[in-house]
C-alpha cells in the first residue's frame, strides 16, 4: 500500500494580486495538478460577445472585440467584506452551453455598454485638452449587474503609474464614434486564454541545503568567502562571531542556481573524492509556489477555487471507480 499523505499548506506572502506558499507532505504529481488547474481550470468571466452599433475608430470591430476580452472581469459577491472565497463566480452564474435560456441571460451572462462620441466628449473637457485625441478605456463599460466590474488595475501602485483611467481599449479623434454592447460570460482558460484568471503560476522545489562543518573546518576565511561570493543567490553567510558558514536568512526561498557554487568548491578539492564543502539538493515533497493574479480574482481567492476544482475531479474520479466495480 502506498503511504497516505496529508498535504500542507503553509502561506509565506499574501496580497490581493499575489500569494506565495509552501506545498508540504506531498509529491510532484499534486504540485504540477495545482499549477495546471490553477492556470486552465479555475473558472472566471470574460467579454466573448461584442455587438457594435457604431465604430469609426481606426480599430477594426475584430480588434476591439479581442481587446475587449482581454479585460479582466471581476466579481465580487454581495455581502461581507470577507468574500466567498471572493471572486469565485462558480456559484453565481451558469456556463453558457448548460443553462437553458435561448440566447441569454442574467444567470449565464452579464451585459455592458459603451458609448463614446469624441464631439460629445470634448465638449467637457478642458480647453487646453481638446485638441488631443479621447482614450476609451475599461472604466467606459458599464455593466447591467452591479457586482460585476472591470478590474481596471491590478493594484493601488500600478492605478498610481497609470497615465489612463483604465486599461486602454482605443483612442477616438473628432468625428468618431464608438458604441457597442458586450456579453461576459463564464469560462475557462483551457477553452481560450482571456479567462485565465493568473498571470503568473509557478513552483520550485524546496531546497536542502547541508553545510558539511568538519570539511569547512580545514578552508580559510578567504576560501569560505569565495563560496559565499559564488553562488549569485547568496545562500550562504558568515557568522560573524565563530567565522563559520550558514546559510543565509532567506537561502531557502532564494535557491535556485547553484551551479557556480559546486564549480567552485570542485576547484578548492585537494582530491575530486573528497566530500562537497556544501551540498544542496532537491526536496521531494515540499515546493514553494508563486502565484500572481491577472486581477480577475484576488491569489489567494484562485488558490481556493483551484483546490474547489481538484476537490471535484478527484470526488468525480472515485464516483466513478465504485461505478465501475459494481
Amino acid at each position: 500500500m502506498p503511504q497516505q499523505r496529508f498535504p500542507k499548506v503553509e502561506v509565506l506572502s499574501v496580497a490581493p494580486h499575489f500569494i506565495s506558499f509552501i506545498l508540504s507532505e506531498t509529491d510532484t504529481s499534486m504540485a504540477n495538478a495545482i499549477r495546471r488547474i490553477m492556470i486552465a481550470e479555475v473558472p472566471t468571466l470574460a467579454i466573448d460577445l461584442v455587438e457594435y452599433h457604431e465604430n469609426s475608430s481606426v480599430l477594426n470591430d475584430e480588434y476591439i472585440a479581442h481587446r475587449l476580452g482581454l479585460i479582466p472581469i471581476r466579481f465580487t459577491p454581495e455581502g461581507s467584506m470577507r468574500r466567498v472565497p471572493g471572486g469565485d463566480c462558480h456559484q453565481a452564474f451558469l456556463p453558457h452551453r448548460e443553462c437553458v435560456c435561448y440566447d441569454r441571460c442574467p444567470r449565464c451572462s452579464v451585459e455592458f455598454e459603451l458609448d463614446v462620441n469624441f464631439d460629445r466628449v470634448n465638449q467637457t473637457r478642458p480647453e487646453q485638452e481638446r485638441d488631443l485625441p479621447l482614450t476609451v478605456t475599461s472604466t467606459d463599460l458599464k455593466s447591467n449587474n452591479p457586482l460585476v466590474a472591470p478590474a481596471h488595475f491590478l493594484n493601488e501602485e500600478e492605478q498610481d503609474e497609470s497615465h489612463d483611467e483604465g486599461i486602454s481599449i482605443v483612442k477616438l479623434g473628432p468625428g468618431q464614434h464608438l458604441k457597442l454592447k458586450a456579453f461576459a460570460r463564464m469560462g475557462i482558460s483551457k477553452e481560450h486564454a482571456k479567462w485565465c484568471p493568473v498571470a503568473v503560476a509557478t513552483y520550485r522545489f524546496w531546497p536542502i541545503i547541508t553545510i558539511n562543518a568538519e570539511a569547512c573546518g580545514m578552508l580559510t576565511m578567504e576560501q569560505k568567502q569565495e563560496l559565499v561570493d559564488a553562488c549569485p543567490d547568496r545562500i550562504l553567510e558568515l557568522d560573524e562571531a565563530t567565522g563559520n558558514l550558514v546559510p543565509a536568512e532567506n537561502a531557502y526561498e532564494m535557491a535556485t542556481f547553484t551551479e557556480d557554487l559546486k564549480t567552485t568548491q570542485e576547484a578548492m578539492k585537494k582530491r575530486p573524492e573528497d566530500e562537497d564543502f556544501v551540498s544542496v539538493v532537491q526536496s521531494t515533497d515540499r515546493f514553494v509556489f508563486s502565484v500572481e493574479s491577472t486581477g480577475a480574482m484576488d491569489a489567494e481567492d484562485i488558490l481556493l477555487s483551484s483546490l474547489r476544482v481538484l476537490k471535484d475531479r478527484l470526488n468525480y474520479l472515485a464516483s466513478e471507480v465504485e461505478n465501475g466495480l459494481k
